[in-house]
């Protein structure tokens, strides 16, 4: 094609918008410049909704789109899901969940590429990333030790039978964070929980009418601090003051507005979702399987300096 051919198609084009059709050049080039988004119910959960938004805006800025389906942990959506995706000769899938959990893949995307999120692989076959709840657990009781307190409660989010990966990492840390204190752990200070509010209200209750009470709790979840809150109230004391408290997510329509407002860990949800289109977007395929993504305190007014006791 001539030079001066070529240039008046371009200023054609520029001068029409025209754009070029995502399924033809996949076609051509084997490439839509679409990563596939399945999950359970994390689109439609506002709390969860962020791993959305971390996905979206690292896939514009790569040149990529995000094709989001929720499939409610129902096994045939999630089959018709990967097939659709397929057809669309996606660059990848990642593979949601709402909360942290081992979860089985599908059978249908043997072969696809794929990256688990906010969840592992229970097979262990493709890169998982998760919150580091370990971490989390020794930096929620680290800021408490920092603080000067040496009996420290926690309120955990599940029964002690649990194989959730969220409570059995949080206690973790928790005890961690302990022993490298030197401080013994007191069985009698680690309570049982379903990470709702009636629970930290009955569990903080009490550890708090122990003839020996703890002077902070740390509370699995930050509905469980709202409940520990409650409690403490009911039984005429204060948070900080004569209690302090850490939770856990930093859910944003609760901790900031307890009074005083929770000390939290913060869920890294959307550093977790960048994570996994970096791991898709990666052409040597060089990711750990293994991506747990650090999660950072947000420190409010919950927590105070211990008491001096007599």
């Amino acid at each position: 094609m001539a030079e001066s051919t070529r240039a008046r198609i371009l200023d054609a084009v520029d001068e029409l918008g025209y754009s070029t059709n995502a399924f033809a050049r996949s076609l051509r080039s084997g490439d839509s410049g679409i990563i596939g988004f399945i999950s359970d119910e994390v689109a439609s959960a506002p709390f969860a909704g962020k791993l959305l938004k971390g996905a979206q805006e690292l896939a514009w800025a790569t040149g990529q789109v995000i094709l989001s389906i929720d499939t409610y942990n129902e096994r045939a959506l999630e089959d018709a899901a990967v097939e659709m995706m397929l057809s669309y000769r996606v660059r990848g899938i990642i593979f949601a969940a709402m909360y942290h959990r081992v979860m089985e893949l599908p059978s249908s995307l043997a072969g696809a590429p794929v990256v688990v999120l906010n969840a592992r692989d229970g097979a262990g076959r493709v890169p998982s990333v998760y919150p580091d709840e370990v971490q989390g657990g020794y930096a929620a009781t680290r800021h408490l030790l920092d603080a000067g307190h040496r009996r420290i409660a926690m309120i955990n989010i599940q029964a002690p039978d649990s194989v959730l990966p969220a409570g059995i990492g949080r206690l973790a840390g928790y005890r961690r964070a302990l022993i490298d204190a030197g401080i013994e752990i007191d069985p009698t200070l680690v309570r049982p929980g379903l990470g709702i509010v009636e629970d930290g209200m009955e569990q903080a209750r009490i550890l708090m009418q122990q003839p020996d009470a703890p002077t902070a709790i740390f509370c699995g979840n930050d509905r469980t601090a709202w409940g520990a809150y409650r409690a403490l109230e009911r039984l005429g004391l204060r948070v900080p003051e004569d209690c302090s408290i850490v939770g856990f997510d930093n859910q944003e329509t609760l901790a900031p507005y307890l009074d005083p407002g929770l000390t939290t860990l913060k869920l890294p949800y959307e550093q977790m979702a960048r994570r996994a289109v970096e791991i898709l977007l990666d052409e040597q395929g060089a990711a750990p399987l293994i991506n747990p993504i650090h999660c950072s305190l947000i420190p409010r007014g919950s927590v105070a300096s211990a008491k001096v006791h007599a």
